[in-house]
């Protein structure tokens, strides 16, 4: 798109948004005002249509006005041309099951990689969270909605895709071959920590979760039970890089640690408000847990984490969440294309929205960046697989150790330790 048409896409994109204001703000209550904003973007179209140095292809300048349209919306809106939801529709008929295993947003512009699913194609070749892929495919990313980058990360198992990666620390992007495959079933990790980590009579478990795919719930209740009967006292709950599965299931998984309260809320303009409320039965952990969140938790994981800090029945401990819960509707155009919108938002116990505010931890601990080992340009990157987290080497994990222990501690201690804000918590009704 040259810098003409761009104009031309920016300009048409600014009215079709001043219209839809216009709708919002004033409820429809002005059919005048609303006609007449209507008629600006046909007198535009006119002018462009008649008086443009050379005749426009106003199929592509409407397409591009209705992605800008639907992109300043949030994120996860997209529009998709009568091609792209074709495509989009083959896929899903055929069966492909060919993914790389990322969870995608726009940062900057360009599409980010919010966190990476453990042992899938993404994670095999290198990607990490933060990572900024400026091409996909050889197509340039800085007017791709998230909608169009995964259909072109999506295809046939087997197949390959090249992304052009941005990451610190590092000028010039950098090629990445990434072979598509059905994505592995993601493991969870619980066990109670060994004497390597903590002592054992202070019977601190560790769950890791990095998705919240349907099932997951159930599976995790079954762990808890299984810990308990190990002697497990203490929860730590890691939460970080979990930013796959559907929402509902994060409300279940939080059902099994508030035992009483509201664990959130999903508003929307059309849609029913639902506020999610703890079911004392379900509540099978009624210990203290301290919850791990990092930029890469997102969706499932962000509404679980903020059901157990805003019900006081946890600290987290980490970095602010992505934020991104929010429920999203396809919608069929006639002309064939098709828009994947918005239509409502998860809210926090407290009432604020996850998408807008994410969740701040109780305790700030920034974990250290994953180094790459550079390579050429023309190579693929010689990728180590990551290690489960070990409290020696995770900062995060090792300073939720040390404030589970914290309230076990004599009342003499040394002064780093004595500097830890210690919290008690109500256990889960």
């Amino acid at each position: 798109m040259n810098r003409v048409t761009r104009a031309i896409v920016l300009t048409l994109s600014i009215l079709v948004v001043s219209y839809v204001s216009m709708g919002y703000v004033l409820g429809r209550t002005n059919e005048d005002k609303t006609y007449r904003a209507l008629g600006v973007f046909t007198q535009v179209l006119q002018y462009v249509q008649q008086d443009y140095v050379e005749e426009p292809n106003l199929q592509q300048v409407t397409s591009g006005a209705l992605h800008g349209l639907l992109e300043s919306l949030d994120p996860r809106s997209s529009y998709m041309s009568p091609r792209e939801y074709a495509e989009y529709k083959q896929k899903l008929e055929r069966g492909a099951k060919g993914e790389i295993g990322a969870a995608l947003s726009k940062r900057f512009g360009y599409i980010t990689v919010v966190a990476v699913l453990p042992d899938s194609p993404a994670d095999k070749a290198g990607l990490r969270s933060g990572d900024i892929l400026e091409a996909i495919a050889k197509f340039t990313s800085r007017e791709m909605s998230i909608g169009q980058a995964q259909n072109l990360l999506s295809g046939d198992v087997g197949t390959g895709v090249t992304v052009s990666v941005v990451r610190r620390a590092r000028a010039e992007p950098q090629d990445v071959d990434i072979v598509r495959a059905e994505l592995p079933a993601a493991k969870m990790q619980a066990n109670v920590l060994s004497d390597a980590d903590a002592p054992v009579a202070a019977g601190i478990a560790y769950v890791r979760i990095t998705s919240l795919t349907a099932g997951r719930a159930d599976e995790l209740k079954a762990k808890l039970l299984q810990l308990e009967k190990q002697g497990a006292k203490k929860l730590i709950l890691d939460l970080r890089d979990c930013a796959f599965g559907a929402n509902t299931e994060g409300i279940a998984a939080a059902r099994l640690f508030v035992g009483s309260g509201t664990l959130g809320s999903l508003r929307g303009q059309t849609v029913p408000t639902q506020t999610f409320v703890a079911e004392p039965g379900k509540a099978v952990w009624k210990q203290p847990v301290t919850v791990l969140i990092s930029n890469g938790t997102s969706g499932a994981a962000e509404i679980l984490a903020a059901a157990i800090a805003g019900n006081q029945r946890g600290e987290t401990l980490g970095e602010r969440t992505f934020g991104s819960a929010s429920e999203q509707k396809m919608l069929a155009l006639e002309d064939g294309a098709a828009i994947n919108l918005t239509v409502a938002n998860y809210y926090r116990p407290d009432g604020k929205s996850i998408p807008e505010e994410g969740v701040v931890p109780g305790v700030e601990v920034r974990r250290a960046a994953v180094d790459v080992p550079d390579t050429d340009d023309d190579e693929t990157p010689a990728v180590q697989q990551p290690e489960p987290p070990q409290p020696k080497d995770d900062a995060v994990l090792k300073k939720a150790i040390e404030m589970l222990l914290a309230p076990a501690l004599p009342a003499k201690t040394d002064k780093k330790t004595a500097a830890l804000k210690v919290r008690v918590y109500p256990e889960a009704s």
